[in-house]
């Protein structure tokens, strides 16, 4: 009997040693974790919500987060507005919730942002693309009123994609993709896309 209550007095202590070391090594665990999170799945946790994101160089874009790829994410601004955002271009991102998501899937890993941008090629929509690195052009397209920007607008199709470059039909947003409306055409290297807003249809 006396042996039964050593044991269990034993047990008793041994079980409170290790509910206080793992209280003590919860907030450690937690940094770890939070450590091991990535961009894209922290924005993934608030699918669905709005939020705010302003891009490097001050322009600012509100809208519900749709979707998240690789290195890009999509907003959706209302009124058949949707502006594809280079993930390498955030300065900052306003609204998350304090959910976080699982890493994407080997299949949307494969989703870069030369896959969305060729989708937005195949859909002919007319766009305006945000390109870093330079003044607004008034030959390329003006820029909103109020907007800050420290990079060129160039507004019209996206006419190919290659391996690490777009070329884009420059016209108004009003005009079709027609030889007599385009004014020129731009190449621009994938990676000086900051953002890409497509335009409604019509």
């Amino acid at each position: 009997m006396r042996w039964d209550r050593l044991f269990s007095d034993l047990e008793a202590r041994f079980d409170e040693i290790a509910d206080s070391e793992a209280v003590a090594e919860m907030p450690d665990r937690q940094r770890v974790a939070v450590g091991a999170v990535g961009l894209t799945q922290r924005l993934g946790g608030s699918l669905g919500q709005p939020i705010r994101v302003r891009v490097a160089g001050g322009t600012a874009v509100g809208g519900v987060l749709t979707r998240v790829g690789p290195d890009w994410l999509l907003l959706g601004e209302g009124q058949g507005r949707d502006v594809l955002i280079a993930t390498r271009a955030i300065g900052l991102v306003e609204g998350l919730t304090a959910a976080t998501a699982l890493p994407l899937s080997s299949v949307a890993l494969r989703l870069d942002l030369r896959h969305a941008v060729r989708g937005l090629a195949r859909d002919r929509s007319p766009v305006v693309v945000l390109v870093g690195g330079g003044a607004p052009s008034g030959s390329t397209g003006a820029a909103e009123s109020g907007t800050a920007l420290t990079g060129t607008e160039i507004t019209g199709t996206i006419d190919r994609v290659g391996a690490d470059f777009a070329e884009i039909a420059v016209h108004a947003a009003w005009e079709p993709r027609r030889a007599a409306t385009v004014r020129s055409v731009v190449l621009v290297p994938l990676g000086a896309i900051l953002m890409i807003r497509a335009l409604p249809l019509g």
